[in-house]
């Protein structure tokens, strides 16, 4: 890789030292040109102001799809290069730093919320957290019909997003198209995880404690339970379960916990037909006074208010 085909980020500018991307950071800065954003995506058209930065945390899922060029990074410290025809997928919370990028770079990028992975891979995120936290996978090569398969949905997402806004459904046809391609890139993500055959030399003690943790999550149907809980079956302290699931993925042992929760209550009030009283009692809570009283906390109305409003997810 020769050194002068990179423009240093932290030589050309001191526009920004360090950068918080998140929702709200990329909807209201005018550098960055925006295709769409609702609360849990934002769909970018172009991203070249970040070439101007030399650290950046990344608060939502990011997945960025090489057009031309190169990009060179460190994400928590561990070399991270993007090329044409790569697409590259970055877990939420991580610190990039150190971007050298060449002259022709350009990327076509979204970011997405947890929740909104949550809600649109369900069963399938057994799949996506072991590839980005266990094996730690975060690029693909894209052969040249994969390459026209997902450039062929940005494609069709930016016909929609031209669509005027109060256009009928047009936010669930976008939301449609980009559960499609996310399910199309697990795809892509467990034909790269079948032909890893062993754990990377880096996974510890930790690492395994925490995909046992993972595993316990997405195969139990009754996800509210205190950490003890999960702890007592790994035969380890809630305190050291918190730390490692801190280390593995930025979010703690009972941020897991609620989002997986959170994301079985919209499922079952979304897609299914079951009383509040029904529901509750499936996902494991003590009565249905208590389960409305968690969800008015997380969402700010009630199971019903919830299963009424707008969005499929």
């Amino acid at each position: 890789m020769a050194y002068n085909s990179y423009i240093c980020t932290q030589q050309i500018s001191s526009l920004m030292l360090k950068e918080e991307i998140s929702l709200h950071s990329l909807t209201s800065n005018e550098a960055v040109r925006i295709g769409y954003s609702d609360n849990d995506i934002v769909i970018v058209d172009s991203i070249q102001q970040f070439a101007t930065i030399s650290e950046a945390h990344v608060q939502m899922t990011s997945i960025a799809i090489c057009i031309s060029g190169r990009v060179h990074g460190l994400m928590d410290g561990i070399p991270l290069e993007l090329r044409q025809n790569q697409v590259a997928v970055i877990p939420a919370h991580k610190t990039i730093t150190d971007l050298m990028v060449s002259p022709d770079f350009n990327i076509k990028a979204m970011f997405c919320s947890d929740r909104l992975l949550q809600g649109f891979l369900r069963d399938k995120m057994s799949i996506w957290n072991e590839v980005m936290y266990i094996r730690r996978i975060h690029v693909i090569n894209l052969n040249d019909e994969d390459f026209r398969f997902y450039t062929s949905f940005y494609d069709m997402l930016r016909l929609c997003m031209e669509k005027a806004e109060d256009t009928p459904f047009r936010t669930d046809v976008i939301q449609s198209l980009v559960r499609c391609a996310l399910l199309g890139l697990c795809g892509a993500l467990r034909q790269q995880l079948s032909s890893v055959t062993h754990l990377p030399t880096h996974v510890n003690t930790g690492s395994y404690h925490f995909q046992r943790f993972l595993d316990m999550l997405h195969s139990g149907e009754v996800k509210y339970r205190p950490v003890s809980d999960y702890a007592g079956k790994l035969c380890i302290s809630p305190k050291y379960l918190t730390v490692i699931c801190k280390q593995q993925s930025g979010k703690t042992a009972g941020a897991w916990i609620t989002e997986m929760v959170m994301n079985d209550i919209v499922y079952y009030l979304k897609q299914t037909d079951l009383t509040v009283t029904q529901i509750a009692d499936r996902l494991g809570f003590p009565n249905a006074s208590f389960f409305c009283k968690y969800v008015k906390a997380h969402y700010g109305m009630t199971p019903v208010q919830l299963r009424e409003a707008p969005g499929s997810r």
